[in-house]
């Protein structure tokens, strides 16, 4: 078997809390050779009777932490190649079946790496005080070769530990989040599932996570599947529609209602086309004009219309009266002057919103 794509140590007081990286995907890329994963238990480097791992804080206060004479030996000898308790998979997986990519041949699309030095391992250690985890380090660091996880007890790690680490590592604090938990075990399982699932050949097909929130910047929008209509209630229409690019103007649409009503804080960050900021902007409106006896050519009006910023879905005539419902960013009644010239005449008319498409919440 060749050497795996990625190849994890996790430092640990407690090495089967670990255990969940032998199951499902993760353990199917050990399988596959792709994911290699050791544990470590940090008390084989501990001294005395009781193997002690922490200290009382200097300069007191409360808790324990975590001592450096034992952390710093267990880091040297990862780096020296210290293989650990080498996980497998839980159990076998069919592997005689083609996936999506290898039926479509689809080539790999691997992301790019940080630039940076990766000569030295990535040493992350899991903490509240850390940088932000994001998707883009996940993305980053699935090109990794060698991750090693320290995790930290108690009040954590003596700081001195990371200082002396530089020397054969490249340290990495990171945070999941702004909470506190009793260890970084659960840490190293969010981030090593974010990463992993990211080298190809792990996931079957590339654009599943091509497509996942936070990939552009973005949020997903809501999935569907069949039935059509479940205990009453209907998935939309347009997804049954076969018309590929309405469907792909719904899931940007869907993303964009979902990332500004969820976090409306990635939109700030996050490259928007013209498209998107009508998408955002835009309101479900009806002009009805008053055009006579004029003869009208719906396509010639739809697309001097969308030239002035108005998108009309449907256009319709009873008589002298032409209406116009679609979508758009202007006021009403620039709205209704835009259909005016776009028809050429009228006698009057109006336009009348509906607000609830796209608001920002309150």
């Amino acid at each position: 078997m060749s050497s795996p794509k990625l190849r994890l140590d996790v430092v640990t007081i407690f090495p089967e809390y670990l255990d969940p990286l032998r199951h499902a995907l993760l353990g199917k890329a050990i399988e596959q050779g792709i994911l290699a994963v050791g544990v470590h238990d940090l008390r084989d480097w501990a001294a005395g009777n009781h193997k002690s791992v922490d200290a009382p804080p200097l300069g007191g206060g409360p808790g324990m932490v975590m001592k450096p004479e034992v952390w710093g030996p267990a880091l040297d000898d990862i780096a020296q190649g210290r293989a650990g308790a080498e996980l497998d998979s839980a159990e076998a997986h069919r592997n005689d079946r083609l996936r999506h990519d290898d039926v479509a041949q689809v080539a790999p699309r691997p992301y790019e790496a940080q630039d940076e030095d990766r000569d030295k391992p990535l040493l992350l250690v899991p903490t509240p005080a850390g940088t932000p985890f994001t998707q883009r380090d996940a993305q980053a660091w699935s090109r990794e070769e060698h991750i090693v996880f320290a995790c930290g007890r108690y009040e954590g790690i003596d700081q001195r530990v990371f200082e002396d680490a530089e020397k054969k590592y490249r340290v990495r604090e990171v945070s999941i989040g702004d909470y506190v938990l009793i260890g970084g075990e659960v840490a190293v399982l969010v981030i090593a599932e974010a990463v992993t699932r990211l080298i190809p050949g792990v996931l079957g097909n590339t654009e599943s996570h091509e497509e996942d929130s936070f990939s552009d910047g973005l949020l997903e929008g809501p999935s569907y599947t069949k039935p059509r209509v479940w205990r009453g209630l209907e998935a939309p229409a347009v997804l049954t529609s076969g018309d590929h690019k309405k469907v792909e103007a719904w899931r940007r649409e869907q993303s964009l209602k979902r990332t500004r009503a969820v976090r409306p804080d990635l939109l700030e960050r996050a490259a928007l086309s013209d498209d998107d900021r009508f998408m955002l902007d835009a309101r479900e409106v009806e002009t009805r004009v008053d055009v006579g006896d004029k003869r009208v050519v719906a396509k010639q009006v739809r697309r001097a219309l969308k030239k002035a910023g108005y998108r009309a879905d449907r256009i319709e005539r009873d008589g002298a009266t032409l209406t116009v419902r679609g979508r758009t960013a202007l006021a009403l009644d620039e709205a209704t002057r835009v259909v005016a010239n776009a028809v050429g005449a009228y006698e009057g008319g109006d336009t009348l919103g509906n607000f609830a498409r796209l608001e920002s919440p309150e």
